[in-house]
């Protein structure tokens, strides 16, 4: 059953590492499946950014008190019924799992690329909190989806309006 014929709408994330595109292309994908669409990162406390932008990776104390925080906004937006579509790195399968326990129906969407892709991209950016210096920390803590994981992966590599386009459709055709 596609998401056009489904009676609740989805819930996705948008998991891969910083320079991804996971906002960007998130937010398209929101657009075209027309759910709303938030960034994670906001729902990090002061303290988390300011450590990220000091070039420190973040620890699993400070990861979890944030990855409830965004179990609980897509268990929200399940129960209201909204769907949603976060953009979130989600690196790691216990980090999934937590927030998958939280809303179980939720699906995830892998942007994926190789380390020069995502460096060119990360260095290009301006105004984001998250250092490109911190891109090989994340690709090491990086752990694929697994079979049992409810979600696809995309390429990063293409330009947007095909990676988005690409996504899209396999959203629709996978159950």
């Amino acid at each position: 059953m596609s998401d056009r014929t489904r009676a609740v709408p989805p819930l996705i994330v948008m998991l891969g590492v910083s320079g991804s595109g996971k906002t960007t292309i998130g937010a398209l994908i929101a657009d075209q499946l027309g759910v709303p669409f938030t960034d994670a990162d906001s729902l990090h406390p002061a303290v988390n950014v300011a450590k990220m932008a000091s070039g420190i990776p973040l620890d699993d104390g400070d990861r979890w008190p944030w990855l409830a925080l965004v179990g609980e906004e897509l268990a929200c937006a399940a129960r209201s019924g909204t769907g949603l579509v976060m953009a979130c790195s989600a690196l790691t399968r216990a980090y999934r799992d937590a927030i998958r326990a939280k809303a179980p129906e939720l699906r995830f969407v892998h942007l994926s690329g190789d380390r020069e892709v995502l460096a060119q991209r990360t260095t290009g950016r301006s105004g984001h909190f998250m250092p490109a210096s911190l891109l090989d920390s994340q690709l090491a803590t990086l752990e694929q989806l697994q079979p049992d994981e409810q979600g696809i992966v995309v390429d990063v590599a293409p330009p947007v309006a095909e990676v988005v386009a690409n996504a899209v459709d396999r959203i629709h055709r996978t159950p």
